[in-house]
């Protein structure tokens, strides 16, 4: 057991993490403007997207639940860049009220330091900026996918295309799996005319699976009137099974394997574990693999964007929002978003430029932002 002083030291060094009534109420103070912010910002995006809804019903005669339907979907990757603005927006508009009503400078003169008032905002920022990572990584693949789908299939009328589509998965042991096909119908989520050729750690053909169709039954894919060829290391064919049903691992979803192919030059529409895929398996060329880098390490760096604005909020509302009211806090919040995604911009532009400067031009927009607030943070807390 610890002795009573060293219980007692504990306690004291663990009391400013304790969850007060002030951090409570700051939280409180917080929440409200901030789900404010997120519903405006949101509802921004849902009056565009009426207009779009009814294009594609007037013009392209899609069935209006279809193009609701495929609204919806693309309401995830919408709320990737609502969540930060929410944040910033929350942040300015109450620091700006408590300040306007002298109640930060109440709490000064009580011995509450500004890092101490940041303290409990800056825990709900780096839980919304995780939220956001999972809500990227996770969720926003699976919408797009399901927008895709409706898109080729239902809006765009697309018939399976017709150019090769392939992926590449490492086997245990180091040999790879390379699978073929004539096209994807999106609509039945089916391969046509697959070919899976399967090689040993030395790049020996092991064996070949040919089929006319493959239809993806999470996690895995059936392969219909499956053809197995099996080869000895000589290349010599030793044997050939028919199945009536085939249950094969490819590695990628329908969609994974569409987007790589049709979107090849676009990985800000692939997920950070698609990009690494690619980075891996596909065959890019040299300014590709230096995108897909810089996208891949950028998309770590967005969702803490959620943190820094609270940081660069935090003691700027304190000196600009107080009295501005709403109306200044929402101007004042789209204008700090819009210099941030410029920066954002052009450090992704730099960022491919070369692999080395992938990680470090990512992260500069967050350092930046960041650097900026702890100094308006230091000058707050000096008057």
């Amino acid at each position: 057991m610890f002795p009573a002083r060293s219980a007692a030291a504990l306690r004291s060094e663990l009391e400013p993490l304790r969850v007060t009534i002030l951090d409570r109420y700051l939280i409180a103070e917080f929440s409200g403007p901030a789900l404010f912010g997120g519903a405006a910002f949101t509802l921004i995006f849902v009056i565009t997207q009426f207009l779009a809804i009814g294009r594609l019903v007037s013009q392209e005669h899609v069935p209006i639940l279809v193009a609701i339907e495929y609204f919806l979907w693309e309401m995830p990757a919408f709320l990737l860049d609502v969540i930060p603005m929410a944040m910033l927006f929350g942040t300015l508009l109450s620091m700006g009220r408590l300040s306007g009503e002298s109640e930060i400078t109440a709490l000064k003169a009580g011995g509450v330091s500004l890092a101490r008032m940041f303290l409990p905002l800056a825990v709900v920022g780096l839980a919304v900026s995780l939220f956001s990572l999972i809500l990227q990584e996770e969720l926003v693949p699976l919408a797009n996918d399901r927008a895709a789908y409706l898109r080729e299939s239902a809006i765009e009328h697309i018939s399976p295309a017709t150019a090769s589509l392939s992926a590449v998965t490492q086997l245990p042991g180091g040999g790879k799996q390379v699978t073929i096909a004539g096209g994807l119908d999106a609509s039945e989520q089916t391969l046509i005319n697959v070919t899976v050729l399967r090689y040993d750690a030395k790049q020996n053909l092991d064996e070949m699976i040919v089929s006319k169709q493959a239809r993806y039954d999470p996690p895995t894919w059936t392969f219909q009137n499956a053809t197995t060829h099996q080869y000895a290391v000589d290349g010599e064919e030793t044997g050939t099974l028919v199945s009536p049903t085939l249950s094969v691992d490819i590695g990628e979803r329908p969609s994974e394997i569409a987007k790589r192919n049709l979107q090849a030059n676009d990985p800000e529409n692939l997920s950070r574990s698609e990009i690494k895929n690619a980075l891996v398996n596909a065959t890019l060329s040299d300014p590709q693999r230096r995108l897909f880098s810089a996208t891949y390490a950028a998309k770590l760096a967005r969702p803490f964007s959620a943190f820094v604005f609270v940081l660069f909020a935090f003691p700027l509302g304190m000196r600009r929002i107080r009295g501005g009211g709403a109306a200044l806090g929402f101007g004042l919040a789209l204008a700090i978003v819009f210099v941030y995604y410029v920066i954002t911009t052009i450090a992704l532009a730099i960022g491919s430029l070369a692999l080395p400067l992938a990680g470090i031009a990512a992260w500069a927009p967050n350092a930046l932002f960041s650097v900026i607030g702890l100094w308006l943070l230091r000058r707050a807390s000096a008057v």
